[in-house]
């Protein structure tokens, strides 16, 4: 990448503070340069991906396509407790658990 471009994606300070100052964040003067940087090489990067040639490439919506996932069996491993627990329960009805109403 050139200078040039590097440069026209650098952001000043005005812009990083106004870019904080929307996302409610407090920023140090010590923090902006280090924040400027960070994003500066951010925005390189993205600009470096731009690059890469991608004419006539599929988009890849699954990487594992043609595999089938492997399933295990649906079997119930867990005791049916349920009696258990509706006997320590404070209030059931037919079945349910019955609560105290928590709004009015």
């Amino acid at each position: 990448m050139s200078k040039e471009q590097a440069n026209k994606h650098c952001l000043d300070d005005k812009a990083l503070r106004h870019t904080a100052n929307l996302a409610r964040l407090q920023i140090t003067d010590v923090e902006l340069a280090s924040l400027a940087d960070k994003l500066t090489r951010i925005v390189e990067m993205a600009d470096t991906l731009q690059t890469v040639p991608t004419q006539g490439l599929e988009p890849l919506l699954y990487p594992l396509d043609g595999l089938s996932q492997p399933m295990r069996p649906d079997v119930v491993t867990e005791l049916n407790q349920r009696e258990a627990y509706q006997q320590i329960a404070l209030q059931t009805e037919l079945g349910l658990y019955l609560v105290p109403r928590v709004i009015e």
